[in-house]
């Protein structure tokens, strides 16, 4: 790729050598790299709402856990295999490397994170005996050496108050700790990352939404759309586009007309969760407590109790409680989900339904559950907790992503992926979590798929900002301590 500055005149668009489309943590990331990496690049910032992180990045439209593998039962349903959590911890600690170096070398402030325990909490024989079997499998590695096990009830009452407060009856319990847990504003954190592309000669545009990509005979892509104020209509053309949109991502990509999404297709789930703000409360709960996903329901739902601290505030949450709509993301339409369907992914659709009953049933179930079953569920949690001092919120939209697949057509997976066009130009990010909590390895990803022939060169830089990362192809090493 020739770097170029933006161009163009009053009839020509400008152009760019990368067009980065959403304005939160995804692309946020990708252009902080690229600034790095390429500060001759031209870099443009399209946001389709009126402010940038309003969408997934938004500090309460997630759980802001920094997912290190610590407490998230769904990354090891065996308790005996911890590949997966293994790989989320190494790369969350490279993702707290990269932000640590940006914080000491000034770009960056240090107050969107806030060291907070994570911990597991389960009851009954069987998931006792489960987190026991975990908790010996994950010791023996070094990422998660310094966990703590325990099934008596005084020292869980020491590491989280709450939790044993009003408990009654003798049925066995058991905990896990890490004291090196993160609770993360991905909010704030997004925001800055902006920030420091602006400084570095970026442009970022607001209430701009991109509804077309094509792909000219020149190899480049032009980008166009709509303002949200009057008739305001943009074009731009770029070498490279990246499509960070959350859960537009996937329309996005189909209207590029890219091959590489062909078959795939996406099930938006919603969130609620309960708050509290009580100070007298969240004095006495440091910590982010994970257990057990109910029987049927998705990965993503298992159950927890969260310390957050946002703008210096602190407040708990607990849920997740699910929703659903047809909506894409939380300021979507009505129609979203329908501008998705095609020919080639109908298949896809019914197959993921007629395998997941148990998933369709627990939706129904959350959706016609009352507000005292809702405070039931925080009650297995706290058992003392008193509806008045809660009250509920609504959390972001997540479009799960739905895959082909030869022997069962269609499946529904709960984690993310990259997909780039084959010549590299274009690339975008599918799915949901860990999703945030490892951007910065998600983007060196999309940055060595797109752009091998500059990856070596970028080699020694990326580095510099994330010691424990290993390039494709590279021997690497084990992610040393990290440093936010």
């Amino acid at each position: 790729m020739q770097e170029i500055r933006a161009t163009g005149g009053p009839t020509q668009p400008e152009i760019y050598d990368a067009v980065l489309i959403g304005g939160g943590i995804m692309s946020a990331t990708l252009g902080a790299l690229l600034t790095r990496l390429q500060p001759d690049w031209s870099i443009l910032v399209l946001e389709r709402l009126d402010d940038t992180a309003s969408e997934s990045s938004a500090a309460w439209n997630n759980a802001g856990t920094g997912h290190a593998g610590f407490c998230e039962l769904n990354y090891m349903p065996d308790p005996g295999d911890p590949s997966r959590a293994a790989e989320i911890g190494r790369q969350f600690r490279i993702s707290r490397q990269f932000w640590g170096s940006l914080v000491e070398s000034g770009d960056l402030a240090a107050s969107f994170t806030n060291a907070t325990p994570h911990m597991n909490v389960v009851f009954g024989e069987q998931d006792v005996r489960y987190l026991r079997q975990r908790y010996e499998t994950l010791r023996r590695s070094p990422l998660f050496s310094d966990m703590e096990y325990t099934e008596d009830p005084d020292i869980i009452a020491r590491w989280a108050p709450l939790l044993m407060d009003g408990r009654t009856g003798s049925g066995v319990v058991a905990a896990t700790r890490d004291e090196r847990g993160t609770d993360v504003d991905f909010g704030a954190l997004t925001q800055g990352l902006l920030q420091g592309m602006r400084e570095s000669g970026a442009e970022v545009r607001t209430g701009h939404e991109v509804t077309r990509l094509r792909r000219d005979r020149d190899g480049r892509w032009t980008v166009s759309g709509r303002g949200n104020t009057g008739d305001h209509r943009f074009t731009v053309r770029s070498r490279f586009v990246f499509v960070g949109a959350g859960g537009y991502a996937l329309k996005l990509l189909q209207k590029a007309r890219i091959p590489e999404v062909r078959g795939y297709a996406v099930f938006p789930i919603g969130a609620q969760f309960l708050r509290t703000d009580n100070p007298d409360l969240v004095a006495r709960h440091d910590a982010k407590v994970y257990s057990q996903a109910d029987s049927g329901a998705p990965p993503m739902s298992v159950p927890h109790l969260d310390k957050r601290v946002v703008d210096g505030h602190g407040a708990l949450m607990f849920g997740p409680y699910a929703t659903f709509s047809t909506r894409l993301l939380k300021h979507g339409r009505l129609t979203d989900l329908l501008t998705t369907i095609r020919l080639h992914n109908i298949c896809s659709l019914l197959a993921v339904g007629l395998q997941n009953v148990s998933l369709v049933r627990y939706l129904v179930g959350q959706l016609l559950a009352t507000p005292e079953r809702k405070f039931g569920q925080l009650q297995r949690f706290h058992p003392a907790a008193s509806p008045g001092e809660w009250y509920s919120i609504d959390a972001g939209q997540r479009a799960q992503l739905i895959k082909p697949d030869r022997r069962k057509v269609g499946v529904l997976t709960f984690g993310t992926e990259i997909v780039t066009g084959a010549d590299g130009s274009i690339a975008g990010l599918l799915g949901a979590s860990p999703g945030a909590s490892v951007a910065p390895a998600a983007m060196v990803d999309v940055l060595t798929a797109c752009f091998p022939d500059r990856a070596r060169h970028w080699e020694a830089t990326l580095q510099q900002l994330m010691p424990g990362l290993a390039l494709p192809g590279s021997a690497g090493d084990e992610p040393s301590e990290s440093r936010v």
